[in-house]
């Protein structure tokens, strides 16, 4: 097939392992919650440590207690692990107590705290929300301030949970959650209707519970019972059992302690582990239950072509890392071989340079931005002495298409280690301009470093954090890393770093012209605009097929790249 048939595009890079079944074909899939991030210190250890050596994929930080500075550094130096926003209108323990980050009388005791309980208590007579008259307003007013600190210290968050089932305990609150949700892209997990929504089925422990031993006979016989094809999600509360956590009860529930030090060695259990691997449960985060790309059953004759491709890939002798298959909105295939992992995120070379030309679309959207805009206007302060009639005329739509007008294009040793450090957009300022910009081409990826600063320039955020609430939330893309320049500025045209389903879902928003979800996530103009032909080196891709309703995104070490589109359009692109 010529190449140039193809609409769309795009370039990246990923290290996968392993092969997966598509979901839903026979394995069935757990996602394994943990709560109470931020409440105490032990408990941010034992979520950690289940994270790290044991089987939770997502945890829900808790912005009002006492440890939620710890959990956010915890969060940062463990970007896989899947965070969601626990939202608290009550403090249920004896010794330690959370207040709101609002004025929310309604909602607090004498002395504004939270109160300890949601519904009615024996223990604690007249000393919960439901007895006392709390204002809908007020929840929401806390909520929000919830939700936009979070998102201020944590942008990779994903989701919402509610602590103490503070997300659903009435219709009202029910609705104002699914509404927050909706304006945050942040799904809620917790609201009565969220099992139908998300077509998963709670599951707990099957038989007693109260040793460490008890809880992994008990959780064992459940992993036992689930059914093929069918989505599970588990939580509960690992903490460690130590001085810290014995000081640690409400009235009715004393061994605080001694019980979550169970759920830490149950979730850090390796039997649990081996009955996991030996079943062919599919471990998955809440954001891959609430946004990953649904997956289908290939047809026999996809899987057979696919047998085909990849027996060929291997006497071609090239490096193929993964490949994803999409059609139609579905995953139908999936394959992982070399050295990375499917849910590890890997440098994506010139992929990069979609995802920014993408923040400039948004902000020409927002009215921010022009095409023509003129480059030096935004940085005054760092031209060179003299500027020239070709450098006074490049617009950002020439850093766009890289026709900026350079006969070379500028570079920048990223290993340079000089002092003072050379400031890049000075640099790209700096070097000579010899033809009239828009009239020359020259591949030239510190134009499109130019862009991520002007983004950050215009903003007053970096490009990735431009672009967490705009286009990687909304798709469900978390745990991102883009590399920056000495200045502090994303390098824009490499350096970023995703996984394969984040490049199929990037290729699925442009083959929906910019649609996800019934939401315009880019104009679809924009999208016609940008429409083009790129590739990322040693082999990488995002396809996009039209005609087939298909994306194929492919992540290698190939040198010869040609060789390696020949194998897909031989035998994948005739099976869709």
């Amino acid at each position: 097939m010529n190449l140039l048939r193809l609409k769309h595009l795009f370039a990246g890079c990923l290290l996968a392992v392993s092969t997966l079944p598509a979901w839903g074909q026979s394995a069935p899939t757990l996602a394994i919650r943990i709560d109470d991030l931020g409440a105490f210190h032990s408990v941010n250890e034992a979520c950690i440590q289940t994270y790290q050596s044991g089987i939770a994929r997502s945890v829900e930080v808790m912005p009002v207690a006492a440890w939620y500075p710890e959990a956010v550094r915890l969060l940062k130096e463990n970007p896989g692990l899947d965070a969601g926003l626990h939202l608290v209108i009550t403090s249920e323990w004896e010794n330690v107590k959370w207040r709101p980050l609002t004025h929310c009388p309604s909602l607090t005791d004498e002395n504004g705290y939270f109160y300890p309980m949601m519904g009615a208590n024996p223990a604690y007579p007249g000393q919960s929300v439901m007895e006392n008259k709390w204002d809908i307003k007020e929840v929401e007013q806390e909520f929000r301030a919830q939700i936009e600190m979070t998102l201020k210290n944590i942008p990779q968050l994903s989701h919402m949970t509610g602590h103490m089932l503070s997300t659903g305990f009435t219709k009202e609150v029910n609705e104002l959650v699914l509404r927050l949700a909706k304006e945050y892209n942040l799904p809620s997990i917790d609201r009565m209707d969220s099992p139908e929504d998300y077509r998963f089925t709670y599951i707990g422990y099957d038989g007693p519970s109260r040793t460490s031993a008890e809880k992994e006979e008990s959780f064992i016989r459940s992993l036992n019972k689930l059914e093929a094809g069918k989505r599970y999600l588990f939580l509960d509360h690992p903490a460690l059992d130590n001085e810290e956590m014995r000081t640690v009860f409400h009235i009715g529930y004393e061994q605080v302690a001694l019980d979550r030090q169970g759920v830490t060695d149950l979730l850090t259990s390796p039997r649990v582990k081996q009955v996991i691997e030996d079943k062919g449960i599919k471990l998955i985060s809440i954001n891959q239950l609430t946004k990953g790309l649904p997956r289908s059953t290939a047809s026999k004759k996809l899987e057979k072509a696919m047998e085909k491709y990849l027996d060929a890939v291997q006497k071609a002798n090239q490096d193929l890392h993964s490949i994803m298959i999409v059609q139609h909105g579905n995953v139908l295939a999936e394959k992982w071989i070399g050295e990375g992992k499917e849910d590890e995120p890997h440098i994506l070379s010139s992929v990069s340079k979609t995802f920014t030309a993408s923040a400039v679309g948004l902000l020409i959207s927002e009215g921010r931005l022009k095409l023509t805009d003129k480059v030096i206007s935004f940085f005054p302060d760092k031209l060179p002495a003299n500027v020239s009639e070709n450098l006074k005329a490049m617009t950002i739509r020439d850093l766009l298409t890289m026709t900026c007008g350079h006969d070379t294009a500028p570079s920048v040793n990223t290993q340079a280690t000089e002092t003072p450090v050379k400031d890049w957009v000075e640099q790209f300022l700096a070097h000579p301009v010899e033809h009239k910009p828009g009239t020359f081409f020259a591949y030239n990826s510190l134009g499109t470093y130019m862009l991520s600063a002007i983004v950050q320039k215009v903003t007053g955020e970096k490009l990735v954090d431009y672009l967490y609430p705009r286009l990687f939330r909304p798709l469900g893309i978390v745990n991102v890393k883009w590399q920056e320049s000495p200045q502090g500025i994303n390098c824009g045209g490499w350096g970023l770093y995703l996984k394969t389903e984040d490049l199929a879902k990037m290729g699925q928003l442009f083959l929906q012209k910019g649609k996800w979800n019934d939401r315009q996530v880019l104009s679809e103009e924009w999208i016609a605009e940008t429409s083009a032909r790129a590739n990322g080196a040693n082999g990488q891709y995002i396809l996009v097929i039209p005609e087939k309703d298909a994306v194929i995104a492919v992540t290698a070490h190939i040198g010869d790249m040609q060789v390696e589109l020949d194998l897909i359009w031989k035998y994948l692109l005739p099976a869709l």
